[in-house]
This record gives structure tokens, C-alpha cells and sequence, in this order.
């Protein structure tokens, strides 16, 4: 997404010669098919296709490429030291790349389609290739086409991925930091105007002192107005149990697809207890619709460890790929209120 938005500026600027995308691969690539690089006439460029082994012939010969138009242009990634440029130096595969020139019908809707998807609204594009004597064409649209997508190149842009922190202190900032440099569109919400600040929060897309709603006792409705929905990831870290206890309430009826919780087993034990409770909700599932504690087990200690654990995890759940979580369940709740850790933790605890 970070790209996505350089390529978008950079075009924005008027500059742009050509641009390329990889539309195919066969055996291993660094990047997934949809990787792109816009060039400008001066050598500049925003993107990339690969790990660095093609980009500076691409973007040499992108503009002679596309003299005559569109065309798709095959790499061999794979390494061999009697080729004159040995490319792949050791990535495996095939690429195809599609090279086509700016200043196109074609190409306008497609930047126009990588813009409206920065604003949040996804895309569907479809591009017939340059191929068998056939020229380039290109539908957007919002739905899908219907096509036969052997004969095509078929992607879905999606708007980039939304994180909610709830918790504007110190331990906030390095999360947000790394959430913003994979392009995320990340808001921070907090119930303390002296933490929830703009300059604290520079990489932010925005920065909301819940402070300003209607005290405390209404936060949970503003999670409402905050359009959180089943696509988005959310993380309560306020340090504050009373905050974290309506922010918890006002999030888990939303059901985005990633909600995690900081802090201590018996703390969140307690948390989820008096949450279900309100909600009217077994612990099940609440436990279910939470990640707690929050973040992957990837060791370590301070601040910026934990905000990568809960950064990968966000990743991992979002794509798919999330192996083994310590999510809490039922059970677990259970145990540490039997233990009386929670009761203890409760009584001692100061709500910031």
C-alpha cells in the first residue's frame, strides 16, 4: 500500500513515461502478480517489480519498449551465468511483465482506479494483455466482469487495510510507526486529550480525543460512528480498565476481523468476564471474537517487540496465513478468575 500511494503521487506529478506491471509468474518471484513500477522520462521510479535484480534494465528500457504501444515483456529469474544479464541471480522462475506508456485512456483509468482505492473504495480491473497481435484494453469497475480470466489479467484492488488503536500512550507510537510503513490506514482514539495528539501521532491518518464525545460513559457509541466493520483490525491498549472495558463493549458487536487486547492474562480474564456480562454474551463468544493476549509469541521486551508481535499478527490473521495463536478461551477465563488474580488485579488497579 505504501508503494501504491508513491506510484500514485508520483503520477500525480505529472511526470510519468510508463509503467509496469507483473501480470504473470511460473516457479518462484519475490513479488506477487499486481507488483508495480511507474517510471518517469528522467530515470525516476516509484515501486517495484522484483527484489532488485530487474528493475534497472526495466526502467532503462520502458520507454523503448513502449514506442509503439503496450507490450509484455518475459524475464527469466532463473540463474545463468552465460546469459549477458544474468537477471534471476538465484530467484527461480519467469516473469511476465506488461509495459505499457502513460497518457493512455487505458492507463488513466487504472491510476485513477490505484487513487479511488487510497479513498477506501476498492476496485475491480480488468486488462486484456497486449498479446497474439491483439491491443491493450481495460474495464473498471466496482463488480465483477464476468470475463474469462485465462484470457486476462483480473485483479481486485483493495483499499488499504484500516487499524484502530485504542490508546494514545507512549507504547502506541511504535505500533502505529510500523502499521503506517506497510501502508495502513491507521486512527488513534483516546479518552485523554493530552495523549491523543496530532504531533504525537505523525504517521496517523487521524488522531481522535474521545475526550471531546460525551465523557466516558458515551465512548462505546462512537465506535459506531467510527464505521468499524468485519474488514478492519482494532487493538485496545488504553491501560486504563475502565476505558478498555467500554471500548471492548462498543468492539466486539462490530466483529472486525482482528480485535486484540494488551495486557495481563488476569487482566483480560477479568475484561472479557464483565464484557460478556454486559453484552448479554457467553464467554465463549466473547473469547471467539478476541485476541488475547494480543500479538504472536515472538519473545522479546519494551514497547517496539510488542507492537511487532501485534503488527504480525494483525498481518498474518489478515492474510490468511495465522498459525498458532494464544487467543484465550472460556476455560482459560475461568482459571484466572478461580485464582483470584483478576480479584486481586481489580482491586489494586488505577484507572488512568
Amino acid at each position: 500500500m505504501r508503494e501504491r500511494r508513491k506510484i500514485v503521487e508520483l503520477w500525480r506529478r505529472g511526470k510519468a513515461a510508463a509503467l509496469v506491471t507483473l501480470v504473470r509468474v511460473e516457479g518462484s518471484s519475490y513479488r506477487r502478480v499486481g507488483a508495480r513500477l511507474l517510471v518517469t522520462a528522467d530515470g525516476e521510479y516509484a515501486g517495484s517489480i522484483s527484489g532488485g535484480c530487474l528493475e534497472a534494465e526495466v526502467v532503462r528500457k520502458a520507454q523503448w519498449l513502449t514506442r509503439a504501444g503496450a507490450v509484455v515483456e518475459r524475464y527469466s529469474t532463473l540463474f545463468d551465468d552465460t546469459a549477458e544479464i544474468p537477471y534471476g541471480l538465484g530467484c527461480g522462475g519467469t516473469v511476465d511483465l506488461l509495459v505499457e506508456p502513460t497518457g493512455t485512456a487505458e492507463f488513466g483509468a487504472l491510476m485513477e482506479a490505484l487513487e479511488a482505492s487510497l479513498r477506501g473504495e476498492a476496485r475491480r480491473v480488468v486488462t486484456w494483455l497486449p498479446e497474439r497481435g491483439l491491443p491493450l484494453r481495460r474495464v473498471v469497475g466496482e463488480e465483477s466482469n464476468g470475463v474469462d480470466t485465462e484470457s486476462c489479467f483480473e485483479e481486485w484492488i483493495e483499499a488499504p487495510q484500516r487499524l484502530f488503536v485504542f490508546g494514545a500512550g507512549d507504547d502506541a507510537q511504535p505500533m502505529v510507526q510500523m502499521a503506517a510503513l506497510l501502508g495502513w490506514n491507521v486512527t488513534v482514539v483516546d479518552g485523554r486529550a493530552q495523549w491523543a495528539r496530532a504531533e504525537r501521532f505523525p504517521e496517523a491518518a487521524r488522531v481522535i480525543a474521545a475526550e471531546s464525545f460525551d465523557g466516558l460513559a458515551g465512548l462505546s457509541g462512537q465506535v459506531a460512528g467510527l464505521s468499524i466493520g468485519h474488514r478492519d483490525a482494532a487493538v485496545v491498549m488504553t491501560h486504563s480498565y475502565e476505558q478498555d472495558r467500554v471500548w471492548l463493549a462498543g468492539l466486539l458487536p462490530r466483529a472486525p476481523r482482528y480485535l486484540g487486547l494488551l495486557g495481563a492474562r488476569h487482566r483480560s480474564a477479568l475484561l472479557v468476564s464483565e464484557t460478556a456480562a454486559k453484552l448479554g454474551w457467553s464467554v465463549e463468544r466473547a473469547c471467539a471474537g478476541l485476541f488475547a493476549p494480543v500479538g504472536l509469541d515472538l519473545g522479546g521486551d519494551g514497547a517496539a517487540a510488542i507492537a511487532l508481535a501485534v503488527v504480525a499478527e494483525i498481518q498474518a490473521c489478515c492474510e490468511g496465513k495465522l498459525g498458532v495463536s494464544r487467543r484465550m478461551t472460556a476455560e482459560m477465563v475461568a482459571e484466572q478468575i478461580a485464582k483470584g488474580g483478576a480479584s486481586r488485579y481489580l482491586k489494586t488497579q488505577c484507572a488512568l
